[in-house]
């Protein structure tokens, strides 16, 4: 296998501003499945951290009250603790909308005052662009003194509210407010990197390069700006410590770190165009799909997503599609719901249209039946290529908002059958592989997952299972559940004159695009 069949050449990443490894070897990653075992293993290490250490976060929302174990510590607790101790503690955090609006402003300013009192620096970041977000989920650890002790996490795992879920999906305890159909503790399935090796000192340099960026940090909303002034908020980022030296080789996996920035103005120093090569990584690596692509997804919707999947299932006849997504959006309402609906409805009749034998969605449900709000955003090409970040199947995520995602190929082949699922002699590996399997397992109620290798068989299995829920389900759920805890996912298909309305605002505020002119025009990316 050459790496760059794979991953984006330095050409291919096309932004030459930035001076980001093209990849990275050496490396040891380990998907943290669920809120829980992520939190936990947070914990651990960031109370190992002592005086010197740094702690640099990246975060959409930061909830301060956040229990990260059932009897604490609290996100602010933890982070304050490591201040305390002299650790270099730095957060970028989105400044976000009001709460009425059931985002997180007032949280995140709240574990920014209380970190900062310990010593750290945690700062309310709006550069973005306008109508758009900072969504890169990230923590990285740093050990100058022992490099081999560097850690980074990194994927679709905030540190708030609702996060901490386990395999049983019963949710987490401090819940936020979402659709009914969740219930008043809705559950949550997730996915967080653990990575060790070069690659810690990449994100790293991802996080300097967005700390260090002179733009003011609420040049999008002056009015916020007056109030932080008022409040003699921190508004300017103090330097940074000296960037240790990179950690040494420690595993045989190969990292990509994707990423999105989109064009805006005034430019970012290290992206004046934008990036996006999420969208280009999977560009690449789905192009080369032959036997399944394997997806989980909070929205999967956008036709330029959809066209991407539909083009690959119609020039490889093999080809599956199976996308593990939520059975309903997060919210609720006679206006928020349509706009929600239509982006999924269009995108997954484009795939059907292109392979509708071959299309497989499904969604998931607890034991007790309570739909399971599906929040990872995992893909697994040909058990070869795999990547899990904060980056959605979405224009909004590919273009228009921060995102990061890491992409893995592991050097060790795995030597079940079918030993090259692919056939183009790149042969499966035990990351990829060991990542799919472990995902279907749990959807399927099944710790033996061996006859899952093949793709086929995979594909067969989570058809069944879903098929003999729906059933029991129909038939008044009389008699045993069966295991497993898929539903086919049917798409509520709006009337037309809803679709009229729900249509534009969906393209115009759910999901924007953020491309320089010349990318839309030529619908490149």
């Amino acid at each position: 296998m050459r790496i760059e069949d794979w991953f984006l050449t330095r050409a291919e990443r096309g932004n030459p501003a930035s001076d980001l490894p093209t990849w990275s070897e050496g490396n040891h990653c380990e998907p943290l499945v669920h809120g829980a075992s992520y939190f936990a293993d947070l914990v651990r290490t960031v109370d190992g951290l002592v005086k010197g250490d740094h702690l640099l976060f990246t975060d959409w929302r930061g909830d301060p009250d956040e229990r990260l174990l059932p009897d604490g510590p609290t996100v602010a607790e933890l982070f304050s603790r490591a201040a305390e101790r002299g650790v270099v503690v730095k957060g970028l955090v989105w400044r976000s909308h009001l709460d009425k609006l059931q985002y997180s402003e007032e949280e995140n300013r709240h574990l920014g005052e209380l970190v900062g009192a310990a010593g750290g620096e945690v700062l309310l970041d709006q550069r973005v662009r306008r109508g758009g977000s900072h969504h890169q989920k990230m923590v990285v650890l740093r050990r100058p003194g022992d490099p081999a002790g560097d850690v980074a996490y990194a994927g679709g795992i905030d540190l708030c509210h609702s996060r901490r879920d386990d395999g049983t999906h019963l949710g987490d305890p401090q819940p936020v407010t979402m659709a009914g159909a969740y219930g008043k503790r809705p559950p949550w399935h997730d996915v967080q990197l653990k990575l060790r090796g070069p690659v810690v000192d990449v994100l790293d340099q991802v996080f300097r390069e967005r700390w260090q960026d002179p733009m003011p940090l609420d040049i999008e909303n002056p009015l916020a700006y007056l109030g932080d002034r008022l409040r003699h908020a921190d508004l300017t980022a103090d330097p940074l410590p000296e960037r240790p030296p990179a950690a040494p080789r420690v595993g045989p996996h190969a990292v990509q770190v994707l990423r999105t920035y989109p064009a805006v103005r005034p430019r970012y120093p290290f992206a004046p165009d934008g990036e996006r090569t999420v969208a280009r990584g999977y560009l690449k690596a789905v192009r080369r799909a032959r036997r399944l692509i394997y997806l989980e997804d909070q929205y999967l919707w956008s036709t330029e997503v959809a066209t991407l999947f539909a083009e690959a299932l119609k020039a490889n006849p093999e080809l599956h599609l199976v996308a593990v997504v939520p059975r309903h959006p997060d919210i609720d309402g006679r206006l928020a719901l349509p706009p929600n609906q239509v982006g999924r409805e269009l995108a997954l009749r484009l795939c059907r249209e292109a392979a509708h034998d071959r299309v497989h969605v499904f969604d998931v449900e607890n034991h007790k039946g309570t739909p399971v709000y599906v929040h990872a955003k995992v893909c697994v090409i040909d058990d070869v290529w795999a990547s899990v970040g904060s980056d959605n199947f979405n224009r909004r995520s590919w273009t228009h908002d921060s995102e990061l995602s890491c992409a893995v190929l592991d050097e060790t082949r795995d030597p079940r059958a079918p030993q090259d699922p692919g056939g183009l002699g790149d042969g499966a590996r035990v990351y990829a592989r060991d990542l799919r399997l472990r995902l279907m397992g749990e959807h399927l109620d099944r710790t033996d997952t061996d006859d899952l290798v093949d793709p086929a068989v995979a594909v067969a299995a989570m058809t069944e299972s879903a098929e003999a829920l729906d059933a029991w389900h129909r038939g008044g759920r009389t008699g045993p559940r069966p295991p497993g805890r898929l539903r086919a996912h049917a798409p509520e298909r709006l009337p037309r004159l809803t679709r009229l309305w729900a249509l534009p605002l969906y393209r115009l505020l759910y999901d924007p695009d953020g491309r320089p002119l010349k990318h839309r025009l030529r619908g490149t990316f």
